[in-house]
């Protein structure tokens, strides 16, 4: 069976999980928003949130001579997602939203308001 694999961090999991066994690894220690709850107002805020952490990406990837593929090929800087973020496959999606949320509840876990005007 084919490990999951995230089209943005090629490496197979079991691969990131060996890397943090090593001797003077970096570790992580991010800003704990397990307490926090977004409304479904902020939900629908880190929804947009995504889109646009996709947009960035892929604008970034143009930029840089990427282009589409139907199989993500480094050698050839080929991607199947360089794709409107709507197209995009759930896991793919699923990468942008965790970025917003986490973003948005770190604002929120360190004492910042958003409110829409």
């Amino acid at each position: 069976m084919e490990e999951k694999r995230i089209e943005r961090f090629p490496l197979p999991i079991s691969s990131v999980k060996a890397l943090k066994k090593g001797d003077n690894m970096y570790t992580p220690q991010p800003i704990d928003t397990k307490s926090i709850e977004l409304s479904e107002e902020l939900k629908e805020l880190t929804e947009k949130l995504a889109e646009n952490v996709h947009e960035n990406w892929a604008q970034g990837r143009l930029k840089e001579g990427w282009t589409y593929g139907k199989e993500r090929n480094d050698a050839l800087k080929q991607t199947p997602c360089l794709v409107p973020y709507n197209e995009l496959p759930e896991s793919e999606k699923e990468y942008d939203r965790n970025t917003a949320v986490e973003t948005v509840k770190v604002i929120l876990a360190m004492g910042f308001n958003i409110e829409k005007q």
